[in-house]
């Protein structure tokens, strides 16, 4: 996949693409991209996928505190490994949110990107304020040389999957679902801070996460199997995490605390990506210290027969 910010790609190439945010680079998007690709393939054009460097809402909306399912960088790994030919990461500015539809499809899809069909998601619109419909783009890819296509929706047992969707698994904790709507485990990457210790005193020495993006949304506090990829290991370890506030200790700061199975090098600083396979309960403040200790053993029995068997 060939990544560029720029938008002048060479006008002997012709592109089939598509347009949207594409936060979390669902099976819904996957699909869209694969029948994108098989398309282009028949049509003998090029494959491009056009997103946005950030999120429409957190350019018009000054209050709006976005929570996303990956981060720019994610998301672009993520369509690489689509196999798209062409990715272009437009800045959402407020110019460019200006644009009518038309003006957007003839001054930057036609003009600058060369494209000659747009397959469009089920539920995607573009333009000012969003006011035109699927009718009007087609409408108006006649009068610039357009054609355009309306892709149908994925469905997974009954659900019409969209990132929305997979957010509101993610943020009820519900990560099983969201893994399956995902197609691959949901994760949060962060660097090792200093914590207060308290698990190394129980015998559950823990890696205390702070998130490189501020805007990833983080899961439904509870207690998750999980599995972790530390910088500059190879391997992904078994372990489980705790999302909360520790109250059996009376604090009130989210936190995110991973414990590596088998596990006792020094990893402060270092970053460490954590990939979300099952909750195993909810947060719980306990009547002791001794009685936090006796769960976690039992969470932590719960992960080696999870991953063994797995």
């Amino acid at each position: 996949m060939q990544h560029t910010n720029t938008h002048h790609p060479s006008p002997a190439v012709r592109y089939v693409a598509t347009i949207g945010f594409f936060d979390g680079v669902h099976r819904g998007h996957q699909y869209l991209i694969r029948r994108l690709r098989e398309e282009a393939e028949l049509q003998g054009m090029q494959s491009m996928v056009i997103t946005f460097d950030r999120h429409p809402r957190e350019v018009l909306g000054s209050n709006y505190q976005p929570r996303m399912l990956s981060t720019l960088d994610e998301k672009m790994e993520r369509l690489k490994q689509t196999g798209v030919d062409r990715c272009v990461v437009l800045p959402f500015t407020r110019e460019l949110a200006a644009l009518s539809a038309r003006e957007f499809m003839q001054q930057v899809l036609k003009r600058q990107l060369n494209v000659a069909r747009l397959y469009m998601g089920y539920d995607n619109r573009f333009g000012h304020n969003r006011e035109e419909g699927f009718d009007d783009y087609v409408r108006y890819g006649r009068e610039i040389g357009i054609e355009v296509i309306l892709n149908d929706a994925f469905t997974l047992n009954q659900i019409h999957i969209s990132s929305s969707v997979v957010r509101s698994f993610v943020s009820e904790g519900e990560i099983e679902l969201a893994n399956q709507c995902l197609g691959y485990p949901y994760m949060v990457t962060g660097k090792v801070v200093d914590g207060v210790r308290e698990g190394r005193k129980m015998g559950f020495p823990t890696a205390n996460i702070e998130p490189d993006d501020a805007q990833k949304l983080i899961p439904a506090p509870g207690v998750y199997a999980v599995r972790v990829s530390v910088e500059g290991c190879r391997e992904w370890l078994d372990g489980m995490m705790n999302i909360g506030t520790r109250p059996t200790f009376g604090e009130n700061r989210l936190s995110l605390e991973t414990h590596i199975l088998h596990f006792s090098d020094d990893i402060y600083g270092k970053k460490l990506t954590v990939a979300f396979v099952k909750r195993l309960r909810a947060e719980q403040r306990f009547s002791s210290v001794a009685a936090l200790r006796e769960q976690l053993v039992k969470d932590e029995q719960q992960v080696e027969d999870l991953f063994r068997h797995s």
